[in-house]
């Protein structure tokens, strides 16, 4: 803006002295001609005068733009003062923000990392487990993949249930009957019902065809083949362990997996029919859980029965026994009351005692009163008298060693 003044004052200062020169050199050529002599020094007098003027406010307007620019560069410079000053307190206060802000995206990272920490620590651990699980079901598939390992599987579950819900005295593994065949398990149960057979099948190769068949003709052959199966093991347990006279009318297969358990019920119910007409339960883990418990109460109830005789014997010792407490206590009672009589005869004995202590104490003052006035009409002196405890009885055959009067 200041060399836009000082521009315009350049042009301005540039105009005037070329019009001044434009004038002086008409004013020559004027001066050249005859009779303009006088003239022309009145013309440049007036000119100088016009020039002289002109410098003065050039030099006036000079001082003016010198102050303005003087107030505008200090005006300036306050200006820059004040945004320096507002930008560093801007600046200062942003710093801040970004520093504060730095430090919680800091701490919330750090925080994001622990915890990330942790979950990565708990999914190592998930994951082990899940390895742990894998070999295990790995193991386990090895076993069920051989039928001799199954079957040995079907065992410890089953002598694992049977062990920890029934007595020792209430059942024998690996069992022999008459007939030479070897039950896993036998339940040694009183008439009715008799002893019941439970003999453990798995049939895993036919439910894993079933699971995995991918259309209907593969899976209803799968299906097919399911229910011979069970069907198989139903009729092999209906004539080898129900044995009139020796074994109950009924017998139980245990199958040790729910699944398969629950596929049987869901889809083969014809199945299930043949089995209750044959005679055999078809049982799971759950549901042996159940019946162990049920052959539990029934034994229990067994054992009462046959312990009656000796509860009933005890029973009536007990009444014996309460009639001879009753006889005592009868007698205590008796004691009680002839106790009581003694004590009351006491009490009157005692009042009596007391009674015959004040007539002798009376007696005693009224005679020691008849000697004062006797002896004081006579001019004597009354002895003073022994104290009323000091005064012998009257009749001391009548008393007893021990102090008291008799018994009257």
């Amino acid at each position: 803006m200041d060399g836009m003044i000082w521009g315009l004052m350049t042009v301005v200062v540039l105009s005037c002295a070329g019009a001044a020169a434009a004038v002086v050199i008409a004013l020559r050529t004027r001066r050249d001609s005859p009779g303009t002599g006088a003239d022309f020094d009145q013309t440049a007098r007036a000119l100088y005068a016009a020039q002289a003027e002109l410098a003065g406010r050039m030099a006036q307007m000079a001082q003016a733009q010198a102050a303005a620019n003087a107030q505008l560069a200090e005006r300036m410079h306050h200006q820059e003062r004040t945004v320096s000053r507002v930008l560093e307190e801007r600046l200062a206060e942003m710093s801040r923000r970004v520093g504060e802000g730095l430090h919680v995206t800091t701490e919330r990272t750090f925080a994001h990392m622990n915890a990330l920490g942790e979950r990565l620590a708990v999914i190592d651990a998930a994951q082990r487990t899940i390895q742990d699980l894998s070999s295990q079901i790995i193991g386990l598939q090895d076993i069920l993949s051989n039928k001799q390992a199954r079957g040995a599987f079907g065992e410890v579950q089953l002598n694992d249930l049977i062990t920890s819900t029934l007595p020792p005295s209430a059942y024998r593994f690996q069992a022999v009957l008459s007939n030479g065949r070897r039950a896993d398990c036998l339940l040694t149960l009183p008439n009715p019902p008799g002893s019941i057979v439970v003999d453990a099948k798995f049939p895993l190769e036919s439910y894993y065809a079933l699971r995995s068949a991918n259309d209907d003709a593969s899976h209803l052959q799968a299906a097919r083949a399911f229910a011979n199966d069970v069907l198989k093991h139903v009729r092999d347990i209906a004539d080898r362990y129900i044995l009139a006279g020796e074994t109950a009318e009924s017998a139980l297969m245990f199958l040790p997996s729910e699944a398969v358990y629950a596929e049987l019920h869901a889809s083969f119910p014809e199945v299930v029919e043949k089995s209750y007409r044959a005679r055999v339960w078809i049982v799971s883990p759950t549901t042996l859980m159940a019946t162990l418990n049920t052959v539990r109460a029934v034994l229990k109830d067994a054992r009462m029965r046959e312990q009656a005789g000796v509860i009933q014997a005890e029973v009536g010792k007990l009444l014996e026994d309460v009639g001879r407490l009753d006889s005592r206590i009868g007698k205590l009672a008796t004691h009680f009351a002839q106790a009581q009589d003694d004590i009351r005869q006491v009490q009157i004995s005692t009042d009596k005692i007391t009674k015959r202590a004040e007539q002798i104490e009376d007696i005693q003052i009224g005679d020691d009163r008849d000697t004062a006035r006797t002896g004081q009409a006579a001019g004597v002196t009354a002895p003073v008298p022994p104290p009323p405890a000091a005064v012998a009885p009257a009749h001391p055959d009548r008393w007893s060693g021990s102090g008291l009067p008799p018994r009257s």
